[in-house]
């Protein structure tokens, strides 16, 4: 979320994990707490981050996921990839994912961006770093990106070793498979492909050799003019 400093702080209320806020009063003063690092509203409860993150179990995982998805996004003209931005999905939540990837709005996507800089909306693909199956990203989360429709969603449980891609079919979240050739390949994004395996193991180098390999495939050509025609 992009800060700026409140005029009148000392007149805003501390933001406190467990509190129940509408979103425009969690905004206010999320925005009133410069030291914060990542706050969310989720199912009109407060949930925030004031711990340092520890590198192998957060920081080096989000450093993959948001390698793989940025290499998909660099290639892909109309689809734009975000780190840990605030999505504004309902009057009840506003998440901040570790990274979401979208179709732009004048390409036909789902969310668009406000005139302040937020996403509105539901993105296409939402991702997150979890600690385990206990994380709030399996509970209220999951849910809560459900109902309002995205249409897959990752979750990475980096102490369980364990990643599950979920895509929405008839409003509800049904698990992608993992091709025989241990690849899952989204449904959504043509050409985001997976080596799942490779990614848990940290072997980027295979990881970033397979979604090129689902880059310069014909069915992603065909997305990306798909785009393109939808922009006009």
């Amino acid at each position: 979320m992009v800060k700026t400093p409140p005029q009148q702080s000392l007149s805003i209320p501390p933001l406190e994990s467990g509190d129940r806020l509408t979103r425009q009063e969690f905004e206010r003063r999320y925005n009133g707490m410069l030291q914060l690092r990542k706050a969310e509203l989720i199912e009109g409860v407060v949930y925030y981050m004031a711990a340092a993150l520890r590198f192998r179990s957060h920081g080096q995982p989000h450093g993959f996921l948001v390698t793989w998805l940025g290499v998909y996004g660099s290639s892909t003209a109309g689809v734009e990839l975000g780190i840990e931005p605030s999505v504004r999905l309902d009057a009840d939540n506003e998440p901040q994912p570790d990274a979401v990837l979208l179709i732009e709005a004048a390409a036909g996507g789902r969310s668009r961006l406000s005139d302040d800089d937020y996403v509105e909306g539901a993105p296409e693909l939402v991702a997150e770093i979890a600690a385990s199956s206990a994380a709030i990203d399996l509970g209220d989360k999951k849910r809560a990106y459900r109902r309002n429709g995205i249409q897959e969603y990752i979750v990475w449980q980096v102490f369980d070793q364990k990643l599950d891609w979920f895509y929405l079919q008839d409003g509800e979240y049904l698990s992608l498979p993992v091709d025989a050739d241990g690849i899952i390949r989204s449904r959504v994004f043509p050409g985001l492909w997976l080596a799942v395996d490779h990614l848990l193991s940290g072997n980027m180098t295979q990881v970033l050799a397979v979604v090129q390999v689902g880059l310069a495939a014909p069915a992603h050509a065909q997305f990306v003019q798909q785009l393109s025609d939808s922009a006009g």
